[in-house]
């Protein structure tokens, strides 16, 4: 009878390297570099030539390095409260599969890599821009923000606002009205955003010690303002045509994607299931995407 052979439980370099690509929330920095596109569009009058098509890849890799940084910081700093919620307990830092200074090296060589990229090939202020919301998100939300205050995403949303102003710094040099409109959508689209996530995850965030609204004030209190920041945030979205920035194209989608955000926040203030929850949620995604694609297909044909 042959003896067994003891199972040997290495990682792969695969492995390791999509551990620390998850630190990156990939998905969120895919809407990230999204939305600073937009703004890079947006900010050519015509068609962009040569020198704007290569500014605007050279920034959304600028762009892409230095949120990954971010969200890799986010992760270390909140790997205890990550590890108590379901959402979140799959992190590598979480699990333990990566160590603190292995993250830590992580996000600082992605910070250092992207803002020299942005500094060299596409302007200061980018940069700084860019290097600010590093700041914004990975410290004063994540470390002062989060844990202290529920207006946490409030606040905290200017950091997640600011990509479309950081795609117009990179081809303008400068940061104009059309893309403070464009932040202001964003702004006033986190708030209902992630309140619809916290109101179904409730007891995860309660677990984690976090005062996000819904442990603070209460489900009912949170669903009211879910409704009202959507009803704000409608007619933020009618900014773009009405400054003169889009046309009647993206008029129509905007109120139409408006008036289902608008909807789902109403029958989940009427009538609250987790199930309506998670859909309102999920809309807030489809709202925003279709939105920002809206403007850039109203650029050109508009």
């Amino acid at each position: 009878m042959s003896t067994p052979v003891p199972v040997q439980r290495s990682t792969s370099t695969a492995s390791v390297l999509r551990q620390f690509y998850a630190l990156t929330k990939p998905r969120v920095v895919q809407l990230i570099v999204f939305c600073a596109f937009i703004g890079m569009v947006l900010a050519v009058p015509g068609v962009p030539g040569w020198v704007e098509v290569q500014r605007a890849v050279l920034a959304c890799a600028g762009i892409w390095l230095v949120a990954g940084a971010a969200a890799a910081f986010n992760c270390l700093v909140e790997k205890g409260i990550d590890a108590k919620m379901k959402r979140t307990a799959w992190r590598p830092t979480a699990r333990g599969q990566l160590s603190d200074r292995q993250a830590l090296i992580f996000s600082a060589f992605l910070c250092a890599a992207g803002s020299a990229l942005l500094w060299f090939t596409v302007n200061p202020l980018t940069m700084w821009l860019t290097f600010a919301t590093f700041v914004g998100y990975a410290v004063i939300y994540t470390v002062i923000l989060k844990p202290l205050t529920p207006q946490n995403i409030v606040i905290g949303g200017a950091s997640g606002a600011m990509p479309p102003v950081l795609g117009w710094a990179a081809i303008r040099g400068d940061v104009g009205p059309e893309a403070l409109i464009l932040f202001l959508i964003i702004f006033l689209w986190t708030p209902p955003h992630f309140w619809a996530l916290a109101l179904y995850r409730v007891e995860d965030y309660r677990k984690a010690g976090l005062p996000m609204l819904p442990v603070t004030h209460g489900n009912e209190f949170t669903r009211l303002q879910v409704l009202l920041y959507t009803f704000i945030l409608f007619a933020a979205c009618l900014m773009p045509f009405i400054y003169g920035m889009s046309g009647w194209l993206y008029l129509a989608v905007a109120v139409g994607v408006s008036i289902g955000f608008t909807g789902y926040a109403f029958a989940l203030w009427r009538n609250y299931s987790d199930q309506l929850a998670r859909k309102t949620f999920r809309f807030s995604l489809i709202h925003l995407s279709v939105l920002f694609a809206a403007l850039l297909v109203d650029h050109y044909i508009g």
